[in-house]
């Protein structure tokens, strides 16, 4: 593409040019583009321009996060609605901020549904009753309140593109309590609860209470 021999040719910034003479070159794009229709790699590979390098860190970061909802529970019905969402994440120096809010309020949507809705029951022989989604109770859009989402960015000093994590940022109770090897269940009023928080087991617990 260049017409010149391949020990004259530099790649700096992305580009490919000829020694000596900075000014003639292509972008990496417009090579790369040239060498997937390339036959001229057949002998020696398949078409194609690539490379591979590995980053090993000194150390590890941590993300950070806060959330908060406000619940209104009926309790003659036990019926629980979440009225609004609110969720901070501080991910360091978020690459793409749109992927990163999605990926937030994706794992708000899992959390929600860990923590009310989600549920593996079966019957007296072991056999699973909720095997589809017809049974399982995945929450739905008309389930969610609205999901306000920011991002602070505080860059990480730890490793040079100053990132920290958004993949684990899901709040779900379940979650938490596995990590302190609690189990699957969350104490109200010094009453056991198992998730997820149904109305059933929430009529459950105020019947107890009232009997008691």
């Amino acid at each position: 593409m260049l017409e010149c021999a391949p020990e004259d040719l530099r790649i700096e910034n992305g580009r490919v040019s000829v020694a000596g003479v900075p000014g003639r070159g292509l972008h990496l794009a417009e090579v790369a583009a040239a060498a997937v229709r390339s036959k001229a790699l057949a002998p020696v590979s398949e078409p194609g321009l690539n490379s591979c390098t590995y980053f090993y860190p000194d150390t590890v970061t941590w993300a950070f996060g806060t959330h908060g909802a406000v619940v209104e529970v009926d309790v003659e019905t036990c019926q629980i609605r979440l009225l609004k969402y609110v969720a901070v994440h501080d991910c360091g120096r978020p690459i793409n901020p749109m992927i990163v809010e999605g990926q937030l309020q994706g794992g708000i949507a899992q959390g929600i549904g860990s923590a009310l809705t989600e549920d593996l029951v079966y019957d007296d022989n072991g056999q699973l009753l909720t095997q589809s989604f017809m049974d399982y109770g995945l929450p739905t859009a008309a389930q969610l309140p609205p999901l306000d989402t920011a991002l602070v960015n505080f860059p990480s000093i730890v490793n040079d593109l100053g990132i920290k994590a958004s993949a684990r940022a899901v709040p779900s109770p379940r979650g938490g309590h596995r990590q302190r090897g609690r189990g699957c269940a969350r104490r109200v009023r010094d009453h056991h609860l198992d998730l997820p928080v149904t109305p059933a087991r929430l009529f459950s617990l105020l019947q107890a209470r009232r009997a008691g």
